[in-house]
């Protein structure tokens, strides 16, 4: 059996409340534990000096578009993408064609990834059939096929009654119900944030408003049944004031932020660039300076990447005609590094728990931390590397980035997946 020690890395794991400088040791596919092993032989050793030694990165808002949008993204391409930027284990949301919205299409999803053999992948499902808003979509079959959570994604649930038997039956297995804040009636045509950039540019605005309200509604309705909400992707300033209110009534919720929300504003759209197109849009400095207040009180639970691939002829189009979304896995850590870590907002251990510990929390999965006998994921980190973000290099089918040319700090040096060293 094959023991490898990570030999002189900075080892920092959330669950633990470990930040030392040691060795780790793996046994098969396993944790064995930190420091010395007197006991043990190493086979196997890697020089970590000067890196950061963590648990394999969690996203838990990841689009792999199979089966349906192969075009986009499918799970061999986006799980590769997803080594390549340290994450171990993605959430793949249900939006594809047709929608993981029953049993079988949980487990075809389990299916392909063995097949991969890339990052570990754990279905959310749909909470409506079709993702329509009309009919719940059988959960408790996709609990039996391995849903570790449920969500319609980009197509909110707007009536009220539906999210809140979602809520109700997701209580009984204790998963959690992902809400896409937006109410479609204030949205509908938008193309960007609604504000002065939208007027000056005479572009159609998506107002804040629109994310205000549904999560309002959806804290008061976890509230109601005691079910588990999480916010997915917050943006605005209210949007955060509300969460953190509703957490200090005991309100069960969790919430999430992408790198896009704190390091870009509105006024990006300046360029007509589709590639800054998302949902929910860029939106303004208040909104980004909430955002981090957010996640350095607590209020945003996890960082995501939201990567949601798009086929390059599809962003090619005129701006109001061209898809919302991003790429983000092979750019989710250094972003974080440029801005959150350089400028003092989050501490290391800080910002590997919000991705890796909090994102096990909130799914239900066994990942997340490196104590004894914990499935041996880790990605080793080069916190210090400079390098510019090459979107033609990306692992992902797609190249929808605003990032590229970027030059930023840090980026994962290798990961370990159930013991064996995938990257270095």
């Amino acid at each position: 059996m094959n023991i490898l020690r990570i030999t002189g890395g900075r080892v920092i794991d959330p669950a633990q409340n470990l930040d030392e400088v040691t060795d780790l040791w793996i046994r098969g596919e396993h944790i064995v534990g930190v420091g010395q092993q007197p006991r043990l032989q190493a086979t196997q050793i890697i020089d970590a000096t000067g890196k950061i030694v963590c648990p394999g990165l969690i996203d838990m808002h990841v689009q792999l578009c199979e089966p349906g949008r192969e075009e986009d993204e499918t799970i061999a391409t986006g799980t590769a993408a997803a080594l390549a930027g340290g994450i171990t284990s993605v959430a793949c949301m249900p939006n594809t064609e047709p929608a993981l919205d029953n049993q079988a299409a949980a487990e075809f999803v389990y299916l392909q990834a063995e097949r991969a053999g890339n990052a570990n992948v754990f279905p959310v499902g749909a909470v409506t059939k079709g993702r329509k808003g009309a009919e719940l979509a059988e959960i408790g079959g996709l609990v039996d096929g391995g849903a570790v959570a449920f969500t319609d994604d980009d197509n909110p649930v707007v009536s009220a009654e539906i999210m809140r038997r979602a809520l109700e039956y997701c209580r009984m297995s204790d998963r959690p119900v992902l809400c896409h804040a937006e109410d479609p009636e204030l949205t509908r045509g938008g193309t960007m944030h609604e504000g002065v950039e939208s007027m000056r540019l005479g572009l159609r605005g998506m107002p804040a408003l629109a994310e205000e309200v549904t999560i309002h509604r959806d804290l008061e309705l976890a509230r109601l049944t005691g079910g588990r909400l999480h916010v997915m992707h917050v943006s605005t300033a209210a949007g955060v004031e509300l969460i953190r209110r509703a957490k200090e009534r005991g309100v069960r919720v969790t919430a999430e932020a992408c790198p896009q929300h704190f390091f870009l504003t509105d006024k990006k759209l300046r360029t007509y660039d589709s590639n800054f197109k998302m949902n929910p849009p860029l939106r303004t400095e208040d909104d980004v300076a909430a955002v981090i207040a957010g996640l350095q009180d607590g209020t945003l639970d996890t960082i995501v990447s939201h990567h949601s691939p798009q086929a390059p002829e599809k962003k090619l189009r005129e701006l109001d005609l061209a898809p919302f979304g991003i790429v983000g896995l092979e750019t989710l850590l250094p972003l974080c590094v440029v801005a959150l870590i350089e400028p003092g907002y989050l501490t290391w251990p800080q910002l590997i728990r919000k991705l890796t510990l909090n994102p096990s929390d909130i799914l239900g999965i066994e990942r997340g931390t490196l104590l004894p006998e914990a499935d041996a994921d880790v990605t080793i980190i080069d916190p210090a590397v400079e390098w510019t973000i090459d979107i033609k290099r990306f692992r992902s089918k797609s190249r929808n980035s605003p990032f590229g040319g970027l030059k930023v700090r840090g980026r994962s040096h290798g990961v370990i997946l159930g013991g064996e060293v995938k990257l270095s």
